[in-house]
């Protein structure tokens, strides 16, 4: 039986494919590990993370200048270094949310519950985007406007303060994130996300944020002490 040159070549993209996406999955989970000494530390300290639009503001500049840097070293082993850093920073920028749920008294609880759920939902989307037909590139115009939209629903709450608006947030938050997962996994399935941090990234921000969007809308039914 002979073997064309056009069976080697895919042969060898898809294992391409693969190793890609298998070590996407473990610096993603890698990448958890920072988050959460971050999360610990801040809360452990009370670090003054700047909030209202002040924090969101610096929020934006700092992870910019994070993904920037994880661009520019992505060929090399310092694109994983600086990754983990951007991650530990992530972390510790939870430290309002997370100190806010902890005044409930199923503040551990709803913790809990927001990384399951984030857990749940990541597992299942990957899962979806790995194995279907159906092609998610289309999305990508759609998913970019609708996170600019988000951005300035934001920061317009951050003076309105409307209760509603944060609820309508987060709910489009989560559901455009969700979307990103589908997009994103199936970028490096089918070989358009050929570098394993960039994909990492990617993948961190969309679970960093439906984990964020869960926790608040859990936290609108905290228990006070």
């Amino acid at each position: 039986m002979s073997i064309s040159m056009q069976d080697y070549t895919l042969a060898g993209s898809q294992e391409v494919r693969h190793r890609v996406l298998r070590n996407t999955y473990w610096l993603l989970a890698l990448s958890m590990i920072p988050t959460v000494l971050g999360a610990v530390i801040g809360v452990m300290f009370n670090l003054p993370v700047p909030r209202g639009l002040l924090g969101f503001g610096l929020f934006l500049a700092l992870s910019w200048g994070f993904i920037w840097g994880i661009e520019k070293t992505k060929h090399s082993a310092m694109g994983v270094v600086v990754l983990l850093g951007f991650t530990f920073f992530m972390g510790i920028w939870l430290t309002p949310l997370l100190t806010r749920t902890l005044g409930f008294s199923n503040g551990g609880t709803l913790i809990m519950m927001a990384f399951g759920g984030t857990a749940s939902v990541f597992a299942v989307l990957a899962s979806i985007a790995t194995v279907t037909k159906r092609d998610f590139s289309m999305m990508g115009k759609w998913l970019f406007a609708g996170v600019v939209v988000l951005i300035l629903a934001t920061l317009a709450n951050y003076f309105l303060q409307m209760p509603a608006l944060w609820l309508a947030i987060s709910v489009i938050g989560i559901a455009i994130f969700s979307a990103y997962i589908l997009y994103d996994v199936q970028r490096i399935v089918n070989g358009g996300e050929t570098n394993y941090i960039s994909a990492t990234l990617s993948l961190y921000l969309n679970v960093y944020m439906i984990f964020q969007y869960v926790l608040s809308l859990l936290g609108l039914g905290g228990e006070r002490e």
